[in-house]
């Protein structure tokens, strides 16, 4: 089905404008009409359009320099130009400034049924290489982002999950704390199902006002609230034929839930404003860091539709769950950011590591990623240090207890021996094999039996 397209005619003859937008939405688009060039700049300042229709001559004013004008302004914008007398000379300078097609006046409809046929098949291209541009440009980002790179078996389980639920059209739900890289899954699901080649569409549920949250999820028809100048199409639409991705969920206003849940079950929805059904073709994927049960609970999610969401539920682990992984996604940030900052840095100091280890970590991967982002940044030395690390790392008690046993920082009143003892517990426990472990600590793996052996680590 090919997306409609919003036209903007520019003429200062009214019947002319009429009839062409008449004609354009006849054939399934959206037109509006406007008598000058000044006020089609300032329309298009105001919203955005994927095709202008102008007039050469617009009275007092030459259309040939509005069109130099919309191309400095407006680039992207493509331009048919229209005009009473046509000349090979007037089309072949209206080509030189920009413009990509010409009318001449009076045409028939199906010459502008051909017109609007080619601007559309412009539009699905222009479309096309700004989606895959983008997906590029953050693949690149999320290049950063270690979620695959993971030893910790309750990570491996909800991937393991995730994978196997990609092949299929259910809907997903992520749970997670904030910064646990629920929004990195969806994508990763995205790529990794039938719908890899198709738009990935994301819509944060508390970022806007319910009026504008619904007409950005559904549409709005023209005049349907104050500022609604012209119809819109919404991330519903963009969707279409890929995944819709509603990050936190939960907090999505209560009059918008019933006509979410319709979109689940019926693929059904209607535009803000407008009474006419139209069918979606996608697939949802949610997430949210909020209790959504409790929000049942208490009234401010619905319960049919909590339900609905939750064919595929799973939680992503905070990163103090996920100890075996917290070195590697320290180092995998450390060697990135080195890398785009053009430094050699040679790791992390013994103390840094003690650090990292002793802290809970509550804002999980986003914290960790900033934390370690800033350490090479600012890194003073060869390796990353204590130093280097935030202040909040470093104001931790003296202690810090893991898996039982007491973890003494740097500096406390301890002695070699004990301090030498909680480390090696700490780096055993948090790798995946001895192999890994010897070399975090800078020893060979018989040292490392040796040590283990005498702390009773068999």
């Amino acid at each position: 089905m090919n997306a409609a397209m919003d036209f903007l005619i520019i003429d200062d003859d009214k019947t002319f404008r009429d009839a062409t937008c008449f004609l354009i939405e006849e054939a399934g688009h959206y037109a509006e009409g406007v008598e000058s060039g000044q006020l089609g700049l300032k329309w298009l300042k105001e919203d955005k359009w994927d095709t202008v229709l102008l007039d050469v001559s617009l009275g007092c004013e030459n259309g040939l320099d509005v069109l130099t004008e919309m191309q400095k302004q407006f680039p992207l914008v493509p331009v048919v130009m229209i005009a009473a007398q046509g000349s090979v000379k007037m089309a072949v300078e209206a080509m030189r400034r920009g413009a990509v097609d010409f009318l001449e006046k009076p045409f028939q409809r199906e010459q502008l049924i051909t017109v609007l046929g080619r601007m559309q098949r412009l539009s699905q291209m222009s479309k096309r290489i700004e989606r895959l541009e983008q997906e590029v440009s953050e693949s690149q980002a999320q290049n950063v982002e270690p979620i695959f790179d993971f030893t910790t078996p309750n990570m491996r389980e909800v991937m393991e999950i995730l994978m196997r639920a990609a092949k299929t059209p259910a809907s997903i739900l992520l749970f997670g704390e904030s910064g646990t890289g629920k929004s990195v899954a969806a994508r990763a699901i995205h790529q990794q199902s039938h719908l890899a080649d198709k738009p990935f569409v994301t819509v944060s549920c508390p970022s806007l006002s319910k009026e504008l949250l619904e007409s950005e999820l559904f549409g709005h028809v023209k005049g349907s609230f104050t500022g609604a100048i012209k119809d819109h199409w919404g991330k519903v639409k963009a969707a279409e034929g890929g995944t819709l991705f509603l990050d936190e969920i939960g907090d999505l206003p209560m009059e918008i839930q019933p006509k979410l849940l319709r979109l689940l079950q019926e693929r059904e929805y209607e535009r803000l404003g407008e009474n006419v059904t139209r069918v979606a073709n996608l697939r949802v994927i949610a997430a949210t860091n909020r209790d959504l049960k409790n929000r049942v609970a208490e009234g401010w999610f619905r319960e049919d539709l909590y339900f609905r969401l939750n064919v595929i539920a799973v939680e992503m682990p905070p990163l103090r769950a996920r100890e075996g992984d917290l070195l590697r996604f320290a180092e995998h940030y450390e060697k990135f950011f080195a890398e785009q900052c053009g430094r050699k840095l040679d790791g992390f100091s013994p103390e840094a590591v003690v650090h990292l280890l002793a802290y809970g970590w509550p804002g999980n991967l986003r914290e960790l990623r900033n934390a370690i982002e800033r350490a090479v940044i600012l890194a003073k030395g060869d390796q990353l240090g204590p130093s280097d690390l935030p202040a909040e790392l470093r104001r931790q008690s003296t202690t810090a207890t893991t898996n039982g046993h007491e973890l003494p920082l740097v500096g406390s009143l301890v002695s070699l021996e004990q301090l030498e003892e909680a480390h090696l517990r700490k780096i055993m426990a948090c790798t995946p094999c001895r192999a890994e472990a010897a070399r975090i600590l800078g020893i060979d793996q018989a040292t490392l039996y040796r040590k283990r052996k005498r702390i009773g680590l068999e």
